[in-house]
């Protein structure tokens, strides 16, 4: 068994798609719209979904706005550098809401950047080998 994707509601498909792939450096993987169904799904990933898990983006026809509830926690990006990638983040237009540092009570650096919908992606800084 493996974990195949996570899918997240977004309220606008083209903003999350630019944010994933623009942004955070993902690839649109496959998008179909199902029109009887009034809703697309769009997946984007660091590599080919055969190798490895991915995102499912999930855009309901006439919903603009999710509330991600107090269970949901966040998605985690193994980065090489925390402290760049949140400049990148910025500097490409995202939010940034912990700046990159270690985490509290240990010396993993993270930090936390959002997406357009509210969803929190946590760097991990890779550790030195």
């Amino acid at each position: 068994m493996r974990i195949l994707h996570t899918m997240l509601r977004v309220g606008d498909l083209e903003r999350s798609l630019n944010f994933y792939t623009d942004v955070l450096g993902m690839r649109l993987l496959r998008r179909h719209d199902y029109p009887e169904g009034k809703f697309t799904l769009a997946f984007v990933g660091y590599g080919d979904e055969s190798d490895t898990t991915v995102l499912e983006l999930t855009h309901n026809w006439g919903v603009e706005k999710y509330e991600p509830g107090n269970a949901y926690g966040h998605i985690a990006i193994e980065v090489a550098d925390a402290y760049k990638a949140c400049e990148e983040v910025k500097r490409l237009g995202g939010r940034v809401t912990r700046e990159a540092g270690p985490m509290k009570h240990g010396t993993t650096v993270i930090a936390f950047v959002e997406d357009p919908d509210g969803y929190k992606i946590e760097f991990i800084q890779r550790k030195a080998a």
